[in-house]
Parts: structure tokens; C-alpha cells; sequence
């Protein structure tokens, strides 16, 4: 009888570890097991501990661990692997179970537990396999509890006795854990816990949702925070034939059809599956239906763009059969949609990835003046940088030096093009909401003749900012999409009849909303212009717009209410609160930045409401942020390649935790004065001869191991490891500003330090395991005490 073989999730991040010689012989392994389950070569035989668990050889060394489904419509055994393992560490107790939340197979291994926790809870592991005398000890192997607790006399009379260690969890009770969700089989071991490294060894092999549970019960969260924020999203109804019903559960569980493009994947490594993971508390976010709008929120690393990429699937997968492009996928810059565009592609089939438009909002915005404008009429479209020095010259001109050029600016961006202020009356009777310096109508009579010049000395160049790009595709949308009304309310007036005639004469025959849906990944720092142009390109009602965003990670001047562009999101909001990417380590130093406790900062929900992110946690562990102070930039860079140096080898032969990762986009340096990234790579390819790649508006530029960037530019991304260089004060915040507004006018420089609070609150957490920040001089005032 041939076999259909599926790979439990956690068996598949174990075959990440492995050697490729190792992960060779699992390939030829799944390769005659689907052929014929029962080849004696295979050896399979059940376990002793749960009769559904068998073993199977893959070579002299190593075992699959399988559990037996049941048979599918052809005729076919249903396997799933649970574990790959060296045979010394299998073992008779391992087990499957299906979880009484989530109603999906979990697979539980006691041989990673401590042998003191084994112990306390009266546990004893017995070993599938007689070693042989082959058999080499290996430092890494996983304690068992066969071997008798070490003893020792008191040395004399006068020894004290020494009281055992308080549980770790010590109010919460093993019935609190059954009603959670906690694997039956760990129970006990958890409250036997006494310290946090024991809880790490324990969480490594148990279920996630167990994982999840016992780190926020850890961490200090109230049982009933637990419930209402890890098991109640993934919380399903099961009846009693359920509770049993393997194959049922398979169908709930995340598994991976063993073929061969699964080869591919396991040999690029678990960073990259990881970066497309979605957590099951975070699915039903992406399956629901929605009557409107919805916007998700979140610190960095709770999953949004996961989410948001996954919502893309899941609306791809709904599509009737076609070859246009309803779906549209867009974000601020142009390197984060090169990074969605990647991961999309790890996650749809080529024919459905052809249906999403992914592109950002800028060139999304160009594309919609193209197809408005004549022929050689277009204008050359110009960054803010350069458009301010026209201003600049303007007031020079005009010999105006009561206004600076930046508040200017800001007040033309801002203000006039963000609520489209075609005339003086309607500039005169606009709110200024958030703007800071107050001004009265004298002023902003002068304020509207002095950018009149502006717009006006632009207009003449043939130029134009990206920001007034955005207001004029802006409108052609809106008189497009008013178009679209008029027709349908025309055609309902005659009964719903087509409109052949009118059609054909006026050319609208064709004319429809651009899309059916439209997703939106870091939505903070859209302008409200770009908040209008979606609004128009998708007609409203269900499922229409999906938002991710968080206004903490704001880096741009772009402050919108949605409810003023006609993105009604009220009533349709979902937070995350824990975080799957950034250590508890990193997340703790980051919050100290935009949440420090002598200052009172609050920040928008992109509504008329307050954000915050009380709350929210990481349920991984890992280093401590290491804070480094240099003698000099000369010392700061020599000591940066050191650790360079140090990570790259560190990840070529695998660290402490034995795993092999190319180190190529799992290192980067984050360079906090963005004029300072050529002397940080030209020093790290040079003198330390590195290899680097620098991070650009167009994504990465070069192939080297190392990305670097300004902390612009890593909005959005993630490594593995990352180092901050040049976090002195001066530079966060910056010094001109500080001087510029702190007399004249204090709420800007309120704004300018929350911007730059975001951009290094973004900048730490683009780490995920480990995270560096170096200075020399006076530190930030924003870097943790």
C-alpha cells in the first residue's frame, strides 16, 4: 500500500538544524516510505507509550517519528511526521493528542525537559532504542530523568538545609492550565517549574499554544488576560466525536505536503519560513468578512504584515477564474514592496500571485497621472529636498524671514494639499489640527502669497513634489469614481437595464472601479491624499479595504483621521498585543524609548482615538540589547567589524544553538546619521574587508553579506541580527532642530523628538535575536538609562 506523507510544522523547523547530508537521506527516506510504508528497511514499528506514534529509519543514526491518521479517498495511508530525531533521543513516552482549544494534532516531547524539572514531577523516560557500543556521547543531547539525583553529605552538623525553590508558576493552578489549553501531558512538568531557563527548555519542545500560554502566565499576565488574548482567538467548538478524530484535526493543523518543492524550502533556512508565518491567534483576523474597512494594529513584530500578506492570499484564493488584477497590495516605499512582493511569492502559486498588483503608493499614484495626462505633457516630479530649496529661494527673493522654510512647507503639505485647499477662503477656514504654532488670519493671508510664488515658480520649471502628484491622481480618481456613481444611479432610475447606448457614446461602457480589494501595509505614513485616491479605487462595502499599520512606528510628517478621507474604520478594529519577532530582551529596551515613564506621550489610532501599547509582550527570549559606548567614530567602527566578524562566523557554523544559517540578509547595520552609511560601508569593506550591500529607495543594492542603511530604510524589514551605530546625542534628535524650535516653537519640537523617538523605536525592532547599539560622545537621550 503506498502512503500520502505530511511534515508537522515543528518537524519541519527541526529539519532546518540538521546537516544536508542528513536532510538527504530524509528526502530518499519520504521517497520509499510513500512507495511502501511497511519496507522492512524502514523498521517501523509503534511506540510503547501511545500506540499511534511509530518510529521509522532513516539511516544508522536518525528515526522519523510518524503518527497514523487514517486513509484518504484513494485507498492511501495518511502519515504525518511529528519529530525527526538521532535515535538516542527517542523515546517511548512521545505522544500525540488533539488539543481541546485549538482542535489540532500536537505532538509532545518530554526529552528536551530538564532533568531537575523531569524529576520534581516524578517523570521517567525510557529510551525506543538500546544504545550501542558504537555509540559516541553527544554534548548535545537532551538530559533524561533515568539517572538518580546527585547526593551529598553535610559536611558537619551545623549544615543548614536548603528550603526548594518556589514554582515558577506558583498561582496557577492545574486545572487553570487544562482550561487554557496547555498540553495535558506538560502540565505538571510546568508547575514543577522553578526558574526561567527551565521554562525555556520546556517550552522548546511543547505545542505553540502551550508555549504562548505558559511565557504570558510568566510574564505576569492575569489568567484572564491569557484566555481573552492566546486562547480565545484560536478557542474552536468541538463535539465529543471530535475530541478523537485525528484525520478531523489534520485538517486544523499547519502541515506541509512532503513533495519535492518542500526540499527547496528547508534548504533555504527557518528564516525565511519564519518571515511568512502565520500564528494561529492572528488567523482569524485573515479569514473573517468584514461590512467595510478593518484595521489591524500593533507593535513591531506582532504579525500586521504577516496578516496583511495572508488577507492577500486568503482574498486571491476567493477570486472567480480571470487574468486581471482585482487585488491591490501597496505600501509607503519602494524597498518595503520589493520585500512584500518576495514574500507573496512564498506563499501563492504563480497564476495567483498574477492576479495581485503590488505596488507603492507613489508609483501607484504616477501610473493614475500617465494615463490623465497628454503625451509629453507630464511633469518632472521632484523629492521634498529639492522643492525646498525652491522655497528657500522664494523667500530670499522675496526677502521674507519671518517664516523658515521648513514650517512653510509643512503647512503647504499638510494642511492645503492634505485637505485639498483649492482657494485662500477655503485655506482661511481650515483646521490646523496638530500643527503646533498658531497663526492668525493676517498670517495665513501672507502664508497663501508666499506658497502661491512657490507653486507658482514650480509650475513654470515643469515640476512638481510627490506630494502634489499624489493630490492630482487624488482627484481623477474621485471624478472617476463619481463617474461610476452617476452611471449606476442612471441605471437604476431606468430599471437595471444596460446601457448600450449611453455606453457607446460615451465611452463609460468599461468604466469600473480600478478594484475589489485593497490592502494597505504600513498605513502611518500614507498621506491623506493617498487615503483619498484608495478610497476612490475600490467601491465601498464588504471586505474592501484591509489596513495594517502603527502609529508608534511613524516616521514621516504624515498625520491623517481616516474618517476625514471617507475610510470609515469605526467598529471594525482588531490590536495585537504579542509580539513573534523581536525578543522580550529587545522589546523591553525599545518600549523605554516611546513609552518612557517621566514623559506623558501619547500617540493617534489613525482615528479620531489614542494608541498605545499597553499590553504588549514578546513571548520569545533571547539576549540582552548590548549598550556600547566608544572612545571616538574612529573606535566605534573598528569595534563594530569586531562583532561583525564575530556574527557572520557565528552563523556560518552555527552558534550556540548549533544551527547553520547563510549569513548573507541575516546581518545589518543601522546607521543612525544617515550621512555617515558611505563611511560605514567604504571602513567595513575596506579596512575590515567585509562584505556589505547598502539599503536604497530601490531595495538592496549589491550582494554582499552585510545590509546597510539609514534607520529610513529599514522600515519594514527584519534580521536576524542587527547593530545601531551613531545613536549619540546630536544626531537623535537632531541639533539644528532642537535649536531651531525649542523657543520658538515648542510643540514642533515636540513632534520632531516623537518622530524621532519612532525612528529608533523602528530601528531596534527590526532585530530579531540579537541587537547591538553603539555611540560615542554624549548618548541619546532616547537610549535606555
Amino acid at each position: 500500500m503506498t502512503a500520502r506523507l505530511s511534515l508537522y510544522e515543528k518537524a519541519e523547523q527541526e529539519l532546518y538544524k540538521l546537516d544536508r547530508s542528513v536532510k538527504g537521506k530524509f528526502y530518499d527516506f519520504c521517497h520509499r516510505f510513500r512507495q511502501n510504508p511497511d519496507h522492512p528497511g524502514l523498521d517501523l514499528k509503534p511506540l510503547k507509550g501511545d500506540g499511534r506514534v511509530y518510529r521509522a529509519k532513516i539511516d544508522q543514526s536518525y528515526r522519523a517519528l510518524l503518527a497514523k491518521i487514517g486513509v484518504d479517498g484513494a485507498g492511501r495511508e495518511k502519515w504525518l511526521v511529528v519529530a525527526v530525531r538521532h535515535r538516542k533521543h527517542v523515546y517511548e513516552e512521545l505522544s500525540v493528542a488533539i488539543n481541546r482549544i485549538t482542535g489540532e494534532i500536537e505532538f509532545v516531547d518530554l526529552s528536551v525537559v530538564g532533568q531537575s524539572v523531569l524529576q520534581r514531577a516524578g517523570m521517567t523516560l525510557t529510551p525506543a532504542e538500546q544504545p550501542e557500543a558504537a555509540d559516541e556521547p553527544e554534548t548535545s543531547a537532551p538530559i533524561t530523568a533515568t539517572a538518580e539525583p546527585a547526593t551529598s553529605e553535610p559536611a558537619d552538623d551545623t549544615t543548614t538545609a536548603v528550603l526548594p525553590a518556589e514554582p515558577l508558576l506558583a498561582d496557577v493552578t492545574a486545572e487553570d492550565l487544562h482550561d487554557l489549553g496547555v498540553a495535558e501531558q506538560l502540565i505538571g512538568l510546568a508547575l514543577a517549574v522553578t526558574e526561567s531557563t527551565e521554562l525555556d527548555a520546556l517550552v522548546s519542545g511543547a505545542p505553540l499554544l502551550t508555549k504562548d500560554i505558559l511565557y504570558g502566565l510568566a510574564a505576569g499576565l492575569s489568567i484572564a488576560d491569557v484566555r481573552k488574548e492566546i486562547t480565545a482567538p484560536v478557542d474552536v467548538e468541538l463535539d465529543e466525536s471530535e475530541r478523537n478524530d485525528l484525520d478531523a484535526a489534520l485538517a486544523r493543523t499547519t502541515v506541509t505536503t512532503i513533495d519535492d518543492a518542500l526540499k527547496d524550502i528547508i534548504e533555504e533556512g527557518d528564516f525565511r519560513a519564519w518571515k511568512v508565518f502565520l500564528h494561529p491567534a492572528q488567523a482569524k483576523l485573515v479569514d473573517r468578512r468584514y461590512s467595510g474597512p478593518f484595521r489591524v494594529s500593533g507593535g513591531p513584530g506582532t504579525g500586521k504584515t504577516i496578516v496583511a500578506l495572508h488577507r492577500v492570499k486568503h482574498l486571491a484564493e476567493q477570486l472567480p477564474v480571470g487574468h486581471n488584477k482585482p487585488i491591490l497590495l501597496t505600501t509607503f516605499t519602494k524597498n518595503l514592496t520589493t520585500d512584500l512582493r518576495a514574500r507573496l511569492a512564498s506563499l501563492l502559486e504563480p497564476e495567483q500571485l498574477a492576479r495581485i498588483d503590488i505596488t507603492h503608493i507613489d508609483q501607484l499614484a504616477a501610473r493614475v497621472l500617465n494615463e490623465n495626462t497628454v503625451a509629453g505633457a507630464g511633469k518632472q516630479r521632484i523629492y521634498d529636498s529639492v522643492a525646498l530649496g525652491t522655497l528657500r529661494q522664494v523667500l530670499l527673493e522675496l526677502d521674507e524671514n519671518r517664516w523658515d522654510a521648513e514650517f512653510l512647507y509643512e503647512e503647504w503639505e499638510q494642511v492645503i494639499l492634505g485637505q485639498s485647499l483649492g482657494t485662500r477662503k477655503a485655506y482661511f477656514d481650515a483646521r490646523r489640527a496638530g500643527r503646533g504654532r498658531s497663526v492668525s488670519r493676517p498670517d495665513r493671508a501672507q502664508i497663501w502669497k508666499i506658497l502661491e510664488q512657490f507653486t507658482t515658480r514650480l509650475d513654470k520649471e515643469g515640476r512638481e513634489t510627490w506630494g502634489q502628484a499624489a493630490e492630482r491622481a487624488a482627484r481623477f480618481e474621485m471624478q472617476r469614481a463619481a463617474k461610476i456613481e452617476q452611471r449606476q444611479e442612471y441605471k437604476d432610475e431606468i430599471g437595471g437595464k444596460d446601457l448600450i447606448h449611453r455606453d457607446d457614446s460615451s465611452g463609460m461602457y468599461y468604466l469600473g472601479h480600478r478594484y475589489r480589494h485593497v490592502v494597505v501595509d504600513e498605513a502611518q505614513d500614507l498621506r491623506p491624499a493617498h487615503w483619498k485616491m484608495l478610497r476612490a479605487m475600490v467601491a465601498p462595502g464588504e471586505d474592501d479595504m484591509f489596513i495594517a499599520g502603527d502609529t508608534h512606528q511613524r516616521i514621516y510628517d504624515q498625520q491623517v483621521t481616516l474618517g476625514t478621507v471617507g475610510v470609515n474604520i469605526r467598529g471594525r478594529a482588531a490590536r495585537l498585543t504579542l509580539s513573534y519577532r523581536t525578543t522580550r530582551e529587545i522589546l523591553n529596551r525599545a518600549m523605554e524609548v516611546v513609552n518612557p515613564k517621566s514623559d506623558q506621550i501619547t500617540f493617534d489610532d489613525l482615528d479620531d482615538g489614542t494608541d498605545t501599547l499597553d499590553g504588549y509582550r514578546s513571548v520569545l527570549r533571547g539576549p540582552a540589547p548590548e549598550l556600547v559606548r566608544c572612545e571616538s567614530w574612529d573606535d566605534e567602527l573598528a569595534r563594530l567589524a569586531i562583532t561583525l566578524r564575530a556574527w557572520r562566523e557565528e552563523l556560518a557554523t552555527g552558534g550556540a544553538d548549533g544551527k547553520v544559517r547563510d549569513p548573507r540578509g541575516n546581518i545589518a547595520v543601522c546607521v543612525a546619521d544617515r550621512e555617515a552609511v558611505n563611511q560605514v560601508m567604504y571602513y567595513l569593506a575596506t579596512e575590515a574587508e567585509l562584505t556589505v550591500a547598502e539599503l536604497t529607495k530601490e531595495g538592496v543594492k549589491g550582494d554582499g553579506d552585510i545590509h546597510v542603511g539609514t534607520m529610513h530604510r529599514f522600515k519594514g524589514l527584519e534580521y536576524q541580527r542587527l547593530a545601531i551605530v551613531g545613536a549619540r546625542d546630536g544626531v537623535l534628535p537632531r541639533a539644528s532642530v532642537v535649536q531651531r524650535y525649542r523657543d520658538t516653537d515648542p510643540r514642533r519640537l515636540a513632534r520632531e523628538e516623537l518622530k524621532a523617538r519612532s525612528l529608533l523605536f523602528v530601528a531596534a525592532t527590526r532585530a530579531r535575536d540579537t541587537l547591538r547599539i553603539s555611540w560615542y560622545g554624549k548618548p541619546s537621550p532616547y537610549l535606555p538609562r
